[in-house]
């Protein structure tokens, strides 16, 4: 069975890193990243010179760029693909969704994943994240974003059908996490 594993979280759960470990773990796996994809073709067509430009783009040029996104993973072939990406992104127009109607019935996800952690373990890691710029948000706003995650989530898998899953990520448990992961996608695949 081919698989379509969409893992998402909010910026500074580690998903990056337990997706990177996942992979790893899974034989023939292929790891793609959502923004990547949107980044790659943002450059092509000039509109950012820096990945977290995009979320400054006008909405309606992160649509085409997440439409292209989403038709050019979910011609991928291979047995188990693993799809990180975000479940919103925070624009100057309000919180928009990383995987809005189009983009995730073009994506055809067979499992959702959605990695939490605390508030505190968020704010630790976003505030170590010297490569990306990150937006800083109080322990509230954070506590509003994981339960937006899980709406949103919810929503996701309701719209496509496949079964969701909220795995957490505490400080240090990263290879936990994506072992726990490998166990449910190993058997999925069976």
């Amino acid at each position: 069975m081919k698989l379509r594993v969409v893992v998402v979280g909010i910026p500074g759960v580690g998903k990056t890193t337990v997706v990177e470990k996942l992979r790893s773990r899974l034989e023939g796996a292929k790891l793609v990243t959502f923004g990547t994809v949107m980044f790659e073709e943002a450059t092509r067509r000039k509109w950012v010179k820096g990945r977290d430009e995009m979320r400054k783009l006008p909405v309606e040029r992160q649509k085409k760029l997440q439409a292209v996104a989403a038709a050019q993973i979910s011609k991928m072939a291979d047995r188990v693909v693993l799809v990180d990406t975000h479940l919103f992104i925070r624009t100057s127009e309000g919180f928009w969704p990383g995987l809005p109607f189009e983009v995730v019935r073009t994506l055809n996800p067979t499992h959702l994943v959605l990695v939490e952690a605390s508030p505190e373990e968020v704010s630790a890691r976003r505030a170590a994240d010297s490569a990306r710029s990150r937006d800083s948000v109080d322990r509230e706003e954070l506590e509003k974003e994981t339960e937006l995650g899980r709406a949103f989530l919810s929503v996701s898998s309701t719209l496509t059908g496949a079964p969701m899953l909220i795995i957490r990520n505490a400080e240090g448990k990263a290879d936990a996490t994506a072992e726990a992961l490998a166990s449910v996608i190993k058997e999925a695949a069976q």
